[in-house]
């Protein structure tokens, strides 16, 4: 996916159009469609989106586009989308990418992680327990 390490807040639907090439009719129809993707809207009532709005858009892009999902079937995929984790490339820790993550996902490494703590506690309990 592309890089969103932009500066900016917000960004305007034009602005959004070419940084996910996606035209902007596309997006004001996704936005009825997926309740999810709501960008904000300024005094003059203009849409400002912010770098989630455009990892959601990014995110729905790539079912629809790229992986042949329905719009119904995206619909199920981004019930457990978690626009804000970014995780950094170990390789090249000064570039960010983004990878959508579920809530699955989370939860399951969130399991491992724990599991992982207890043993170690164990094995610190004992070594306690030796001296």
């Amino acid at each position: 996916m592309k890089n969103l390490s932009i500066k900016k807040l917000y960004y305007s639907i034009s602005e959004v159009s070419k940084i996910t090439a996606v035209e902007q009719y596309v997006l004001r129809y996704w936005e009825t469609e997926f309740e999810e993707l709501k960008p904000q809207k300024n005094r003059a009532g203009n849409r400002i989106y912010t770098n989630k709005d455009i990892q959601l858009v990014l995110q729905i892009k790539s079912l629809l586009r790229e992986k042949k999902y329905t719009i119904e079937g995206a619909k199920k995929i981004l019930q457990n989308y978690i626009p804000e984790i970014v995780v950094q490339h170990i390789n090249s820790p000064s570039q960010t990418d983004i990878y959508p993550v579920t809530h699955a996902e989370v939860k399951k490494e969130k399991d491992s992680i724990k599991k992982d703590l207890e043993e170690i506690k164990k094995i610190i309990e004992y070594l306690i327990a030796k001296l």
